[in-house]
């Protein structure tokens, strides 16, 4: 990788990693320590844990559309304030209403998407994968450790001071968006043009994106469901303290994160995504069928878990990768906002369904867990291999017009698109070799003012 390409993957890793703690420390712990506000009900409990998940269900669709059209930067900067401002209310509440009002606030800085199109705009096709297995590695490791280090921290910092925290995260946050490269976006296929509803039916007649969508929400459905469930099983089975769950988690999650990580290659190397990518939701099927079945001593839950935790792993790294594959040009941030949608509507009805499942025999809920996961295997199994395209690293050619440069370079047959970073001096193409021609290649090399090995 490049220097831009470090720096990007740098600042916006940076970014999840802040956010997701932020939002997850609360959540193996919320269902044990929520019963101190006011008005708290298993199922309001339940809410409070999920509700931020349909704030981003909702907010980050037109965030990603207006992200396709407009500047990046502005839009993650206005979702990174909502978060703050989210924390700092759920950080001062007294009632269990006024925590939900706080996670939904907190979940309406819907931006997820809009990272991952920012970090696709500024890394090589070639390079992309890696950029975005690395996010969907970030986003897994984080949300673990999220689940362990919340239960160490809210002892001594309570509640109130986890919220406090994510406030703080998110001014990190903003702080490290400057690092991140801002790149001119130069598409062929233009936008201005189309409406709305146009631009996500574009995204939405594909199917193996629906697939994908299908399997964020599921996964985190079922995550979040989990860690409702957990901390009162942990408690009755082995005996744990809230604040010892966490070491529960840790030794877990590094272990299936190592695990995953030979499979995240092969995935990306050998061109084995599909087969490595159904065989985390089976792994993560049986995961929670162990779970049903033998979550009433300590090993059928420690197994179960560490099941999960490798398939959550291998999901949540294929799946940006996947999605920067498919996605059409003009509408990757469209894509990764429904798919991002997908994930936090996963995540809300699975703290709700985890609220309610809290009350039903430890069978009962941990089977509906496995039925769901289950039948999103199926739906999901007719997907096809993603695509394989390429890019090339260009020096910017010196007294140049950009945007002149720029429309002549997209007006070369097999050029898709085209990402200019002025500051940094460098742009990258992105290429369909196979309508490359003797011609196409002969006028990128003089456009570029040098040899192009394409």
């Amino acid at each position: 990788m490049n220097s831009v390409e470090k720096r990007a993957i740098l600042g916006v890793g940076g970014i999840f990693a802040l956010r997701m703690i932020g939002l997850f420390m609360i959540v193996p712990v919320f269902s044990v320590y929520g019963d101190n506000y006011a008005h708290a009900t298993p199922f309001l409990i339940g809410l409070a844990v999920g509700v931020y998940g349909l704030g981003q269900a909702i907010f980050q669709i037109p965030m990603s559309l207006a992200a396709d059209k407009f500047p990046r930067k502005p839009i993650i900067f206005l979702g990174l304030i909502l978060f703050a401002l989210g924390g700092m209310i759920a950080a001062n509440a007294t009632d269990i209403y006024e925590v939900i009002i706080g996670r939904a606030l907190a979940g309406s800085g819907a931006v997820s998407a809009v990272l991952m199109a920012l970090l696709a705009d500024v890394t090589r096709e070639e390079m992309r994968t890696k950029a975005m297995a690395t996010m969907g590695l970030t986003i897994a490791t984080s949300i673990m450790l999220a689940f362990a280090v919340g239960p160490l921290l809210v002892g001594s910092l309570g509640m109130s001071g986890l919220f406090w925290l994510t406030s703080g995260f998110a001014v990190l946050a903003m702080m490290l968006l400057f690092v991140v490269p801002t790149p001119l976006r130069v598409l062929k296929h233009n936008l201005d043009n189309k409406s709305i509803g146009q631009q996500l039916a574009s995204v939405l007649k594909i199917g193996d994106l629906n697939r994908l969508h299908i399997s964020i929400f599921a996964l985190h459905l079922t995550m979040t469901a989990i860690f409702v469930l957990l901390p009162h099983q942990l408690s009755e089975v082995l005996g744990l303290s809230v604040r010892q769950q966490g070491l529960v988690y840790l030794p877990l999650l590094f272990i299936g994160f190592a695990v995953a990580i030979p499979f995240i290659i092969v995935a990306e190397k050998k061109r084995k995504m599909r087969q490595v990518f159904l065989g985390a939701i089976g792994l993560m099927t049986a995961a929670l069928a162990l779970l049903a079945l033998g979550s009433h001593v300590g090993i059928g839950i420690v197994l179960g878990l560490l099941l999960y935790f490798m398939g959550f792993n291998l999901l949540e790294a294929t799946i940006p990768s996947w999605i920067s594959k498919r996605a059409p040009v003009a509408n990757k941030a469209t894509a990764m906002g429904l798919n991002s949608s997908s994930q936090f509507f996963g995540a809300f009805v699975g703290g709700a369904l985890g609220g309610v499942l809290l009350t039903q025999p430890n069978l009962l809920a941990w089977g509906v867990l496995a039925l769901i996961m289950g039948m999103a295997l199926l739906l999901i199994f007719p997907i096809a291999q993603p695509p394989y395209l390429s890019s090339t690293t260009i020096t910017l050619p010196k007294n140049i017009n950009i945007q002149d440069w720029s429309r002549q370079m997209l007006a070369v047959d097999g050029v898709d698109e085209l990402v200019v970073m002025a500051k940094e001096q460098v742009a990258y193409l992105k290429l369909d070799k196979t309508q490359l021609t003797d011609d196409s290649r002969q006028a990128l090399s003089h456009l570029a003012q040098s040899p192009l090995d394409i």
